[in-house]
């Protein structure tokens, strides 16, 4: 069964992760664009200001406190749609941490909260946002990132943790085409994109980490998100380098897996760590949707083309024509 969704004007929209980064301009933008908005995140004092500054800007916006890799917690914000607007219509996991340093120097503890929040949040926010959907119908937007497709190194865990995303949300999306449910299911990889990301993750190297350029802005997932809560796509690469890694590395495995570690320039030369414990377990240094990344910061003219249904048609036309003359060849 095909989903049918309301303009984003008429839908409210659960995000989690935010209090910060991706999900925090998620929420802005959805809010600017008319929607209501239940926020989810832990950091509550960071919440109650972004919440109390919307509304007084005329915005619909709900609140709920909660550690997306406790099910209980994910349940009771869902309920707080409920209770605040009678349901939701679409749900979009954003909460997301991660760790710099070798594997075999991070401890466990902290290996296993990186996947308490990256993969377990996402189950438990998806599984939660389906119930509540499968009769009425709705969408599911889970953010991924480009390390859905590949691997790189000193941030492994974080790595498996999108690879576990990517997997979980395929087998998802199957099961309820098989079942009819009216739900769309979309995730998003973005490449590195310009949020506090770095400053927030635990950190076992001695130079304060930074993420590797081309950066993108924030808002341009945010577009990308937001466009799948309308529109459902099985998948949407946000910034040209993320599509291109993937394809790299799909083409030519040992070439990237040699190219990588050069990639991965995760050091910010000559600083020192800011916060080594970062937020990994527990809230801290929320607020903001930028980072400070020094370079510039880009639009992404591929994530935008590939938004508009002309675009998306001719592009799938294309690599239709390709695989068909590729085929023609082999045969």
């Amino acid at each position: 069964m095909t989903a049918s969704l309301k303009p984003l004007a008429q839908q409210t929209i659960v995000v989690t992760g935010a209090s910060s980064g991706i999900g925090l301009a998620t929420v802005r933008m959805a809010v600017g664009r008319g929607a209501r908005v239940v926020m989810v995140a832990r950091d509550e004092a960071a919440l109650e200001a972004e919440a109390a500054r919307l509304s007084a800007e005329g915005g619909r916006v709900a609140v709920a406190v909660a550690d997306v890799g406790d099910r209980a917690a994910v349940a009771a914000a869902a309920q707080t749609a409920v209770d605040s607007f009678g349901g939701f219509d679409t749900w979009i996991n954003v909460a997301g941490i991660t760790i710099y340093g070798e594997l075999w120097r991070v401890e466990e503890r902290d290996h296993e909260r990186l996947m308490r929040t990256n993969f377990w949040g996402t189950v438990n926010g998806s599984l939660v946002a389906v119930e509540h959907l499968r009769g009425k119908g709705g969408a599911l937007v889970n953010v991924g990132s480009v390390a859905s497709d590949l691997a790189f190194p000193l941030q492994g865990m974080y790595c498996a943790s999108k690879h576990a995303v990517k997997g979980f949300t395929d087998a998802l999306r199957m099961e309820l085409l098989q079942d009819g449910a009216p739900i769309g299911v979309t995730l998003v990889k973005p490449a590195s994109i310009d949020t506090p990301l770095p400053h927030r993750a635990r950190n076992y190297m001695d130079r304060e980490p930074t993420l590797p350029p081309p950066l993108y802005r924030p808002e341009e997932v945010a577009e990308a998100v937001l466009h799948a809560a309308v529109h459902p796509r099985r998948e949407i690469y946000v910034g040209g380098a993320a599509s291109a890694l993937s394809s790299l590395k799909t083409v030519a495995p040992g070439a990237y897996d040699l190219l990588a570690p050069a990639i991965s320039a995760f050091e910010r030369k000559g600083e020192k760590p800011r916060d080594p414990a970062g937020a990994l377990h527990g809230p801290k240094n929320a607020g903001q949707v930028r980072g400070d990344y020094p370079g510039p910061v880009l639009r992404s003219a591929y994530t935008r083309a590939g938004l508009n249904p002309v675009t998306t048609t001719l592009l799938a036309t294309g690599a239709s024509l390709a695989a068909a003359v590729l085929l023609g060849r082999r045969r």
